[in-house]
């Protein structure tokens, strides 16, 4: 077997190891709360109780119920330009999104 084959099965076999795929999953769930906390929780409440900063600001642990919340990708890369009338316009890149969405759904 040539060496990058090799390689490349040995990298898949330890992404699938039970335990790992957790901790790569709460280290990325990690980043867009981190995100979140940056970008988003002076409006917006971020945790699984608290009332949101700013009152017309949703609950992040409620966006679910509004709309999926893989729906905010393309806006997410594109640049949020609304959401209400304080919000900042701000784009992430492809990996903090997938971490951001993550994050999203941990709070469901």
């Amino acid at each position: 077997m040539r060496p990058a084959i090799s390689s490349l099965l040995l990298s898949l076999s330890i992404i699938f190891i039970p335990g790992v795929v957790q901790r790569v999953e709460a280290a990325n769930v990690a980043q867009g709360r981190h995100l979140a906390q940056l970008y988003c929780a002076r409006c917006h409440a971020i945790d699984k109780v608290s009332p949101s900063p700013l009152r017309i600001a949703p609950p992040f642990r409620d966006l679910h119920n509004r709309y999926p919340v893989e729906t905010l990708e393309e806006a997410l890369a594109e640049g949020i330009v609304t959401g209400h009338p304080t919000m900042p316009q701000f784009r992430f890149e492809p990996d903090q999104i997938s971490d951001f969405i993550l994050f999203l759904k941990s709070l469901e």
